[in-house]
């Protein structure tokens, strides 16, 4: 297939990664982010040191400041900007931007004060007609290194969402298309929150089982809240959701899973947030899925008691003494 100029939208772990996967493919590629600094640093470098340590970037990857004369030839923009900042990036590129050129994002996140997810701000900002959304269990960290990964690209568009899976695909890094923005796109939010409280069940030492407890009414918890924002059951069941949930909630690369653990612990949030380098956008997401729930009339048991612990300093041990002595249910209620 015909070579493509690909602007890759954040200087993140997993930005840098896929500007690295795309170079690899052949494609030409340039990074673009809203720090000018630390982009001539990357530029004068080619080590990611703060988000990808000891990664090389290949020469042949632009660095450029000025995004006026980044956006000049580009026909694939990946979209690799945390969430919540999302909509003030995109408004940045407005400017010289075309609605034809289709937009990837591999944002994991619901926006907290509009409730959208990352494919709807770039609709409402951009006006993209071609939008798809790439997600499943992939940390940076091992796909920087070449090691195996298996994601899902979502659009509702089939013809875009098989170009993008021709352009990102090769022996180490497989893609499988999917018609299911919504749940493709929850999965990939929702799994962060489990994620947290996987960790603090970690961090408390409370075993192996209640941690599959934690895994398996997690997921069922995603699929509830999914299906009724229009999402389809069975694909929280697919790579984009039970494959994401384990790999983010056991991998020690998991940003949400290590809020969880210090939490677990006994470190405050403010405490974790302060230390950490990268964005964990399960915290914010938190709060955009308790007001989800809220609104929906869905139960949310596991979110409600993560909101607690995050937000409203709430015990870790009494939050799992109050999942565990909830009122009992059949399995397979709602």
């Amino acid at each position: 297939m015909p070579k493509k100029n690909i602007l890759v939208l954040g200087d993140g772990a997993w930005g840098t990664t896929l500007a690295l996967n795309l170079f690899r493919n052949g494609h030409r590629v340039g990074l673009w982010s809203v720090f000018p600094d630390y982009l001539k640093y990357l530029a004068r470098r080619r080590v990611n040191t703060k988000f990808l340590p000891g990664v090389k970037l290949p020469a042949g990857i632009k660095i450029q400041v000025d995004i006026a004369q980044v956006m000049r030839q580009v026909n694939l923009i990946v979209m690799a900007v945390p969430t919540q900042y999302a909509a003030a990036v995109l408004k940045k590129v407005k400017p010289f931007y075309s609605s034809s050129i289709p937009v990837v994002s591999v944002s994991k996140g619901i926006e907290y004060k509009t409730l959208r997810r990352p494919s709807e701000i770039i609709k409402k900002i951009l006006g993209a007609r071609k939008i798809c959304v790439l997600s499943g269990p992939s940390h940076a960290e091992e796909v920087a290194r070449g090691l195996p990964a298996t994601v899902v690209v979502a659009s509702r568009d089939h013809q875009t969402a098989r170009l993008v899976q021709r352009v990102f695909m090769n022996e180490r890094f497989r893609i499988y298309t999917h018609s299911d923005v919504v749940g493709v796109e929850l999965g990939g939010a929702l799994k962060n929150v489990i994620a947290i409280a996987a960790g603090i069940a970690e961090g408390l030492k409370l075993g192996d089982n209640a941690r599959s407890a934690l895994l398996t009414r997690g997921l069922a918890e995603m699929a509830r809240l999914g299906v009724k924002l229009g999402a389809r059951p069975s694909t929280f069941f697919g790579v984009s959701g039970v494959g994401d949930l384990i790999t983010t909630c056991v991998s020690p690369h998991g940003r949400n899973r290590y809020v969880g653990l210090r939490i677990g612990q006994g470190a405050t949030l403010k405490q974790v947030m302060k230390k950490m380098h990268q964005v964990a956008e399960g915290v914010w997401t938190t709060r955009s899925v308790r007001t989800l729930g809220r609104r929906h009339k869905v139960s949310l048991p596991i979110t409600s008691e993560v909101y607690q612990v995050l937000f409203k300093n709430k015990n870790s041990r009494r939050a799992v003494r109050d999942l565990m002595t909830r009122q009992p249910k059949a399995e397979n209620e709602n």
